[in-house]
């Protein structure tokens, strides 16, 4: 009992710690006097400036990657997107009771997702896109089917221990 309630609270520092690498990689990704300029930046102005240059129409960036494939580091853009939320998906059933559910581990990686898209938004630092909610929310389903995969195979790996015949003595 112990032994498990130590590998919940490891479980949910690893996803605190995991949090705050994405917010440090998406948002706080520049050097800390960039961002201090940036801050110093903000008045209503940049706010509109954010509107202008924000995505808001679905699969626009995508089809972007895909068209210029051959100059852009889209590749590398498009998988990253997904790739950085599958711990998501795959750490929260163990973090919160609820989030075994998929519908609502999907609502969680939405409501973070979107939270750091706005945020981007109005801070200038980075740019809103739609396209980024997409891919980090398939991530994070990605992330959620390989801990149903993983659950599985625990699930029945228990299964024959426990119905493995026992050796006799004799």
């Amino acid at each position: 009992m112990k032994e498990r309630l130590f590998r919940k609270k490891y479980v949910r520092l690893i996803f605190f710690i995991y949090l705050l690498v994405v917010i440090k990689v998406i948002i706080f990704k520049y050097p800390l006097e960039q961002l201090r300029e940036i801050a110093s930046t903000w008045e209503k102005g940049v706010i509109l400036e954010g509107l202008d240059t924000a995505n808001f129409t679905l699969f626009k960036t995508i089809r972007m990657y895909i068209d210029y494939s051959y100059k852009l580091n889209s590749f590398e853009n498009l998988v990253g997107n997904v790739v950085v939320f599958i711990p998501f998906g795959f750490l929260l059933p163990y973090v919160i009771k609820h989030g075994r559910n998929f519908f609502v581990m999907l609502i969680h990686a939405f409501l973070f997702v979107t939270g750091i898209e706005v945020f981007q938004l109005f801070s200038a630092f980075g740019a809103f896109d739609v396209d980024d909610i997409l891919l980090n929310c398939f991530g994070a389903v990605l992330g959620y089917l390989v801990y149903l995969g993983y659950e599985s195979l625990k699930r029945r790996h228990n299964n024959k221990r426990c119905h493995a015949p026992r050796d006799s003595l004799l």
